[in-house]
């Protein structure tokens, strides 16, 4: 009984720090150069990764002899940089995890809990009903209409703001440009009223609501531009793709290039979403058996993400620097960015750290090891 209560305490521990890692930044990278001296950039050119997307990680310079009325934003300035040697911007990395992160988390959690339980027949019935739950919410997130409103705030606003869209801007006309919004600001300022659109509805929709009309205006558009005309339904598989597409043309305008990788993301989404059901299915079936080998998958899998994000980071990295467009200003060759510790390009030194959310990932594998041996030594004491 003792050590049922130890595997449940420090499992449900793990739980809370799966919510933590979540919402924390995992991974920092930064740019250093003579270019941008230390006094204006004390971080380098600096980016944070996190489940979601990949957010600034620059922070505003508050010095006499430098005013900034708002922090660099430097997944702009790092895309800027790296798109002179054929790179894609950052936010082509990683579209199906970070759209299906906010159900990889939930899965590992019910995988937790089915672990800690050591009764067959009501670990089955856990486990089925979590991974349904889960399945029905995501299949309503990915492929239902206007199911990316499902999705988490902080994706919706690392997509808008990968598109260098402002996330806080003009909460009451989200459509508009930011000529007519600073005109409008200056007309206000003068003492002039001036009825924005939308403006009587503006107080009824969510921040999260007016970032996802700021990435329809601009889907939209870009149907209209293109001459594709396709309707916005608003499912994550819509905008996911739609957005992995304009993200790799947004320096480099080949479709002959780009659009064979659109669609191979799709059906990458496709095959993700069918390889969970599997996965649900297998674990379901499969660890009915209290001890058995797929039983300990239930807290292996989860013990292991550390070892998953280090692989999907660095497969993503190994595909930027062996992809490089041919638009690109210079010509280098295919090259393996640096995963961990600091490296050299040109005249620019790279610097890679994990950060506060993968020291939590760390710790939930030290405290899930714990819990799987403290199961072991129960069930050798048992026998």
């Amino acid at each position: 009984m003792k050590q049922n209560f130890i595997v449940a305490g420090l499992t449900g521990l793990a739980l809370l720090l799966l919510v933590a890692i979540f919402v924390s930044p995992l991974w920092w990278v930064s740019l250093t150069a003579p270019n941008y001296p230390p006094e204006a950039f004390p971080d380098g050119v600096r980016i944070h990764f996190h489940m979601t997307g990949v957010f600034n990680g620059c922070r505003k310079v508050e010095k006499d002899e430098i005013q900034e009325v708002e922090a660099l934003d430097c997944v702009h300035e790092m895309d800027t940089i790296n798109h002179y040697v054929g790179m894609y911007p950052i936010a082509a990395g990683g579209p199906i995890e970070r759209a299906f992160s906010q159900f990889l988390m939930p899965f590992l959690g019910v995988m937790l809990l089915g672990f800690v339980i050591t009764s067959a027949g009501l670990r089955s019935a856990v486990l089925g009903v979590g991974f349904a739950v889960i399945l029905v919410l995501m299949y309503l997130t990915i492929y239902a209409d206007n199911g990316f409103s499902m999705e988490s705030e902080a994706y919706v606003t690392a997509l808008v703001t990968s598109l260098d869209q402002d996330a806080a801007a003009e909460a009451d006309a989200p459509s508009e440009s930011g000529v007519v919004a600073a005109l409008r600001r200056s007309l206000e300022a003068s003492g002039i009223e001036v009825d924005a659109p939308d403006a009587a509805d503006s107080g009824a929709r969510s921040d999260k609501q007016r970032l996802i009309d700021q990435l329809r205006v601009t889907f939209e558009k870009d149907q209209q531009r293109s001459g594709k005309n396709e309707a916005w339904n608003g499912s994550t598989f819509q905008v996911m793709s739609w957005h992995y597409g304009k993200s790799l043309g947004r320096y480099f305008n080949n479709p002959a290039e780009i659009e064979p990788m659109v669609k191979t993301v799709k059906i990458a989404a496709h095959l993700v979403f069918g390889g969970l059901i599997v996965a649900m299915l297998l674990l379901l079936v499969a660890s009915r058996k209290t001890g058995g080998p797929f039983y300990w998958l239930l807290i292996l899998v989860p013990m292991a993400l550390p070892l998953f994000f280090i692989i999907d980071y660095a497969a993503w990295l190994w595909f930027f620097g062996h992809n490089l467009n041919t638009m690109g200003a210079f010509t280098v060759k295919p090259f393996m960015p640096t995963v961990f510790g600091q490296g050299k390009v040109a005249q620019f030194a790279t610097h890679s750290y994990p950060y506060t959310g993968f020291g939590l990932m760390l710790l939930m594998s030290l405290l899930l090891g714990i819990a799987a041996l403290t199961r072991r030594k129960q069930f050798q004491d048992a026998d």
